[in-house]
């Protein structure tokens, strides 16, 4: 995999993360850059929910992008 190609993926599931939890803004993903416990932390400030239920949803949106195409 290329960078094009890593950097497309990272785009990819920054738009997932948008779409499963849409308080978080462009400004709060920018803040995060890849610290997965900074994101799991603004997560649950906007939505009061449990570190583990986000864990779950994280993994969960992560093996979907990793899946192949149907």
């Amino acid at each position: 995999m290329n960078s094009d190609e890593l950097k497309g993926k990272r785009r990819q599931f920054r738009g997932q993360i948008k779409k499963e939890w849409g308080k978080l803004t462009d400004d709060d993903l920018n803040q995060v850059e890849g610290n997965y416990d900074i994101l799991i932390g603004k997560i649950q400030e906007k939505y009061a929910t449990s570190r583990e239920e986000i864990g779950r949803r994280l993994d969960a949106l992560q093996a979907s992008e990793s899946a192949p195409p149907r």
